[in-house]
């Protein structure tokens, strides 16, 4: 592993190489610091979720958003994609919306808002006594024009009958009709439903430690759908490493920064323990 002193000082005078000080590295440090001195159009894609709002307290960080998100548009290369996770806080009655300001802000510098994917919970630990659940946050897939990857994942269309026919229609109000069998493949829809809690977010119990994961499973589908092997995959607010462990599992190169020593040890660790574990093929 690189140094880590090294890394932290890195934005203040002591110079980082790139690739051999990022590429399979877990890096302490503030993201957009360490961003500077990524080489322009190096990389393939994004999976991160920044602390968002007052939802988690990181011991009063807070970050520049603005900042980090040029930087994101400047190291993305030419088709690839960002995948920002994020939700709102309710602040005096009424939702932030911070999640939709950054979407906004990620457009008007020149990111595409590819898609806007839903992230549904399993549960609600903490359920709200005035309003429906809440189970959902947002993946917003932000690309640097056309995605130049797209693998997506297929699923059988076992909730319909033989021969079911969908229908759409055009501008000019023209029907359009289209028909689906029972059991035939289709790509997953943008709202994916996820196991999340104790031993489903992750099987790394020593992981839990860090106090807003997302699941395995999310980050691994992201990776799969707009990555491809040996493709590099970096998480700007690493945490416990999930997108870390998941890049490096499905045999793409990952990049890891945050500001937190304590959770980069944690990651540090699950990729250890997956990297002895026997590959199954």
């Amino acid at each position: 592993m690189t140094d880590l002193k090294k890394i932290t000082e890195g934005s203040e005078g002591i110079e980082m190489k790139y690739p051999e000080d990022f590429i399979n590295q877990i890096i302490t440090g503030d993201c957009l610091e360490v961003m500077k001195d990524i080489p322009d159009n190096s990389i393939d894609l994004v999976i991160t979720s920044p602390p968002y709002d007052n939802l988690r307290d990181y011991k009063g960080y807070s970050f520049d958003f603005e900042g980090i998100a040029k930087e994101l548009f400047r190291v993305i290369k030419k088709g690839g994609v960002v995948v920002w996770v994020v939700g709102d806080s309710v602040i005096d009655g009424s939702e932030s919306l911070t999640s939709f300001t950054q979407a906004i802000y990620f457009k008007l510098i020149g990111f595409n808002i590819h898609d806007t994917m839903i992230y549904e919970k399993n549960c609600c630990p903490f359920p709200d006594s005035t309003r429906y659940y809440q189970v959902a946050e947002y993946m917003f897939i932000l690309s640097k024009g056309k995605p130049k990857t797209f693998n997506p994942i297929m699923q059988k269309n076992t909730y319909i009958s033989e021969n079911h026919q969908c229908t759409s229609r055009d501008k000019n109000g023209e029907l359009q009709k289209r028909v689906i069998n029972h059991g035939q493949q289709s790509p997953l829809k943008n709202v994916w439903k996820l196991e999340v809690g104790y031993m489903k977010t992750t099987k790394d119990d020593y992981a839990y430690k860090h106090p807003a994961m997302f699941p395995e499973k999310l980050a691994e589908d992201h990776i799969l759908s707009w990555s491809n092997t040996g493709d590099i995959v970096m998480d700007i607010f690493s945490g416990s490493g999930t997108t870390c462990k998941m890049a490096r599992k499905n045999d793409r190169r990952y990049i890891g920064i945050d500001l937190s020593e304590e959770y980069n040890q944690i990651a540090k660790e699950r990729l250890r323990i997956l990297d002895m574990q026997p590959k199954l093929f």
